[in-house]
């Protein structure tokens, strides 16, 4: 019998699932819109996130990771059934291999608890693999040569760096930096500054709009739309992209520390093979403008975004589940 599999980048902000021969089959916001009556899951995807900020108060609309973990284990569960339910056309009359990736820094209890809800949502084996090491599977970095190669995967929740050679991490950091808590200090920052309270989609969209790492000569603007915190009235103002990079110092400062760290616990031969090759950076929120730029300027090495930064994880760890046997040595737990 054909054994199905699916691979699953269990993401802060986002889930993609891969399906080997069919490549990604679902890309939606990791939101689960449940009922406070009876805990009843009503939405799940994309139609769970139009409801976030928008909901009375008998439904609550959630993310049930935080940092990259799980931060309600019965809804991650609902998610994942719903998900894997969804890539196989939502009748299911087999239960399929699962490899889900997960941050390199997270406790064997948080590694635990994926590796239940995965087998709760009806895997019939569960496998959980590193996310930079998939991330550089998916960037096509020959991970099993003999030579460093750095990635740098900066998710919705954290910010996983490693340094690879012969299928193995040599050194590794992570730290709880990303797409999130960039949004929370742009929100934070628009609040302290113009005294307007936005919501977490709109501190979004000017992130994305006109976000950047770095101080630009000729900035981008935006206007901005919400409520003004002393009158409580709705207001207009207009934010440039220097206002987003005074926002994030302190996240940028604590990435770039990470960064530093990591090349700081490489042996000297595999810092050699980096500074050659250069820094390759993926996941979704590593395309906030001028990062590499930064990333560059801040360790003296070259860096690069990998392309489709955002589906490297996912296709990464499709490429591990469908070829088992050459990565074992990368997987952390199965069950």
């Amino acid at each position: 019998m054909l054994i199905k599999k699916v691979a699953i980048d269990l993401g802060t902000t986002n889930v993609l699932v891969h399906v080997p021969k069919r490549g990604i089959v679902i890309n939606e916001p990791s939101v689960v819109a449940v009922s406070r009556d009876d805990n009843k899951v009503l939405a799940v995807g994309i139609e769970a996130k139009d409801m976030i900020g928008r909901t009375p108060e008998t439904i609550i609309a959630e993310r049930p990771l935080k940092d990259g973990v799980i931060a309600n284990y019965k809804t991650t569960e609902a998610m994942l059934r719903y998900f894997i339910n969804k890539a196989f056309g939502g009748v299911r009359l087999f239960r399929p291999e699962v490899m889900i990736a997960v941050p390199a820094g997270i406790t064997s209890t948080e590694r635990r608890a994926v590796i239940d809800a995965a087998m709760a949502a009806g895997a019939r084996a569960a496998y959980i693999i590193k996310e930079p090491v998939v991330a550089a599977i998916g960037a096509d970095i020959p991970i099993g040569s003999a030579s460093g190669h750095m990635i740098i995967d900066i998710g919705g929740g954290t910010a996983e760096i490693a340094v690879i050679s012969l299928g193995g991490i040599v050194s590794c950091g992570s730290v709880r930096i990303g797409g999130t808590r960039f949004d929370a200090s742009i929100s934070e920052y628009i609040r302290r500054k113009y005294g307007l309270a936005i919501g977490d989609r709109s501190s979004e969209e000017v992130k994305i709009s006109v976000g950047s790492a770095m101080f630009m000569e000729n900035p981008l603007k935006m206007e901005v739309k919400g409520r003004d915190v002393i009158s409580g009235l709705p207001r207009t103002i207009t934010i440039t992209s220097n206002d987003t990079t005074e926002a994030l110092q302190r996240d940028l400062e604590g990435l770039i520390d990470a960064v530093k760290s990591v090349l700081h616990q490489t042996p000297p031969e595999l810092s050699a093979d980096v500074m050659d090759k250069g820094i390759i950076m993926s996941g979704g929120s590593s395309q906030l403008r001028n990062l590499d730029e930064l990333f560059s300027e801040a360790t003296g090495v070259a860096c690069y975004l990998a392309d489709e930064p955002l589906l490297c994880v996912a296709k990464g760890t499709g490429i591990a589940l469908e070829n088992l046997e050459n990565y074992k040595r990368s997987i952390m737990m199965t069950k």
